[in-house]
Parts: structure tokens; C-alpha cells; sequence
């Protein structure tokens, strides 16, 4: 490669545009949601099991992060997060156990996507 080809790569726009806090947290939940779809359609229960983790984990981290008293949210919308988290926590041990479908948890995910895209477009 000459000088004016590694110059012109060096330079060249990033390949990926630069994502926001709100495009990055829909992409995660977007995708989990999709495994859980899938497994869910396709009866495989191994799949469902791993998107119920990965859900889970995302959660606990929602949870998590609105806990932190410097945590710009109001306060309703973070108790409703850590209220949200809580109901997936134990909702998903009836999954596991076979008691009840993961559709809810499908359902509260495609509500925050909803939440998240909307915001998205007011600004």
C-alpha cells in the first residue's frame, strides 16, 4: 500500500456511525428479544434457556445501574426499572421450571424498545 492509500484509509470515515447510550441499550435488548422469539417459535427449550440467561443478565444490569444515586432518571422510572427487573428475575424461574411461557418477558422487552424508540425520535 503507497503513502497516499494508507493516508486515505487513515482518513477515511469510520465504518460504523457512532452509536448513543439509547441506540446501543435497544440494539442489546432487540437482540436478546430476538433469541427469545426464536427459541420460543422453534420449541427449543436449550436456546430459550440461554436467551433466559442473557435477559436475566441485562436486567440485573438495568437494575443495577438505576440504583446508582447518580442515576440521572426519575425516580418513578427507576423504581418501575428495578420493579421490571425483579418480575424477569422470578419470571424466568417459572420458565426454567416450566410453569409459565416467556412470552411476558418478550412483551416487557418489546414495551421498552417501544419507550426507547420513541425517545429516540423526539430528539
Amino acid at each position: 500500500m503507497n503513502a497516499y492509500a494508507q493516508a486515505q484509509s487513515a482518513y477515511a470515515p469510520a465504518a460504523a456511525p457512532t452509536r448513543t447510550a439509547r441506540s446501543a441499550e435497544y440494539e442489546v435488548i432487540a437482540r436478546i428479544s430476538h433469541r427469545l422469539k426464536k427459541a420460543i417459535k422453534n420449541d427449543d427449550f436449550p436456546a430459550l434457556a440461554e436467551a433466559l440467561y442473557e435477559n436475566n443478565k441485562l436486567w440485573t444490569a438495568l437494575a443495577i445501574d438505576v440504583a446508582d444515586e447518580n442515576n440521572l432518571l426519575p425516580d418513578e422510572l427507576r423504581a418501575r426499572i428495578i420493579y421490571l427487573a425483579d418480575f424477569t428475575r422470578i419470571h424466568t424461574q417459572k420458565v426454567l421450571r416450566k410453569q409459565d411461557s416467556a412470552i411476558p418477558l418478550l412483551e416487557i422487552n418489546a414495551l421498552i424498545l417501544g419507550g426507547l424508540k420513541q425517545e429516540g425520535e423526539m430528539k
